[in-house]
C-alpha cells in the first residue's frame, strides 16, 4: 500500500515538473528577449540621436562617450571595458543573475553602438532635439533592462557597494557622480552641450521610473472609520475591488479598529476619495504609490 501511494506521489510530481521547467524556459525567453530590446533601443538612442549631437547620457556611458570622442576609437569599445570590471563587482555583491542579464544587455548594447555609428543621425545640428528624443529611448531601454534583472551601466553597482559604507543612500551617490561627469562634458563637447546632456539625463530618468513603475501606477490605500464595512461594500459594487479588513488599535485611546485595506490604480484615486466621503467625512484615508502588484485578487471584478 505504502509503495502504491510513494509511485503516485511521484508519478504526480513528474507530471509537475514539466510545467515548472517550461515555466522557467519561458521566463527565460522573456527576459532575454526584453534585455535584448532594451539594449537595442540605447544603442539606438546614443549612436542615432545623443552622440551626432554631442549630448551624453550619465555613467559610465558618458565617460564611453567622452573617451570615444577623446580616442576617436568606437563607442563600443569602452561601454564593454569600462563595464567589466563592475560586472565583476555585480556578480560578488548582487548574484549571479543580474551579472549574467547585465553582461548580456552590455555586449548587446556594445553590438548595437558598433552597428549603428555608419547610420545618420535623425537630429543633425539639433541638439535640443536629439537629447529630448534621446532621453526617451535611453530611458525606456534602460527601464526594460532594470525590470529583467539587469543593468547597462556599472555607476549603479558602486553605489549599492559604496552606499554600505557610507551614511549616503543609492540615489544620492548617483545623482553625484552623474552630476560630476556631465558637467565634465562641458570640457569635451562644449557647455552648452553639456546643458543639454543634463535635459537628456532628467527626461530618461523620468522614462525609466515610468517604464519601470508602468503608466497606471498603482496605489495602497488604508482606510479607519467606524463604518468600514459599508465603505468596503461601497469600494467592491462601484470600483469593483476586493477589500481586506486588518486588526487595528488606537494608540492614544487603545481602542478596537477595523482597518480597511484596497490596491487601486492611480486613476480610480478621485473615485474611492468620493466613496468615502459619502459615507464617513471623517474617515481617515491613507494613500501610497506602489511599484508592482502581483497575486491575490487585484484583478477588477464588474461595477454598478
Amino acid at each position: 500500500m505504502m509503495e502504491t501511494i510513494e509511485k503516485q506521489q511521484v508519478a504526480a510530481l513528474e507530471k509537475k515538473l514539466p510545467i515548472s521547467r517550461k515555466n522557467k524556459i519561458k521566463k527565460l525567453l522573456q527576459r532575454i528577449s526584453f534585455i535584448t530590446l532594451g539594449a537595442a533601443l540605447m544603442a539606438v538612442a546614443l549612436e542615432i540621436f545623443l552622440v551626432p549631437n554631442g549630448v551624453i547620457d550619465g555613467g559610465i556611458t558618458g565617460v564611453s562617450i567622452m573617451f570615444s570622442e577623446l580616442f576617436h576609437l568606437p563607442l563600443g569599445i569602452f561601454l564593454f571595458l569600462l563595464n567589466l570590471p563592475f560586472l565583476v563587482l555585480g556578480y560578488k555583491q548582487i548574484g549571479k543573475t543580474f551579472a549574467l542579464s547585465t553582461l548580456l544587455g552590455v555586449v548587446l548594447m556594445s553590438i548595437g553602438t558598433t552597428l549603428l555609428h555608419p547610420v545618420p543621425a535623425l537630429t543633425p545640428g539639433e541638439p535640443l532635439l536629439g537629447a529630448i528624443f534621446g532621453g526617451v529611448i535611453l530611458g525606456i531601454g534602460v527601464g526594460l533592462v532594470i525590470r529583467s534583472g539587469g543593468s547597462l551601466d556599472g555607476t549603479e553597482i558602486v553605489a549599492i557597494i559604496v552606499s554600505e559604507k557610507t551614511p549616503f543612500s543609492v540615489g544620492e551617490i548617483v545623482l553625484f557622480v552623474n552630476l560630476f561627469i556631465l558637467g565634465s562634458a562641458g570640457f569635451v563637447f562644449g557647455w552648452p552641450n553639456a546643458l543639454y546632456s543634463m535635459i537628456a539625463y532628467y527626461i530618461a530618468m523620468k522614462m525609466i521610473d515610468i517604464t519601470i513603475e508602468g503608466l497606471d501606477q498603482s496605489k495602497s490605500v488604508w482606510i479607519i472609520s467606524d463604518r468600514y464595512r459599508d465603505i468596503g461594500d461601497a469600494l467592491t459594487d462601484r470600483l469593483g475591488r476586493g477589500v481586506t479588513y486588518l486588526e487595528g488599535e488606537g494608540g492614544f485611546t487603545g481602542d478596537s479598529k477595523k482597518v480597511i485595506f484596497v490596491v487601486i490604480t492611480r486613476l480610480e484615486e478621485a473615485k474611492l476619495k468620493s466613496i468615502v466621503e459619502d459615507w464617513d467625512p471623517q474617515a481617515f484615508v491613507a494613500i501610497g504609490n506602489i511599484h508592482d502588484v502581483k497575486g491575490g485578487r487585484f484583478k477588477k471584478k464588474g461595477i454598478h
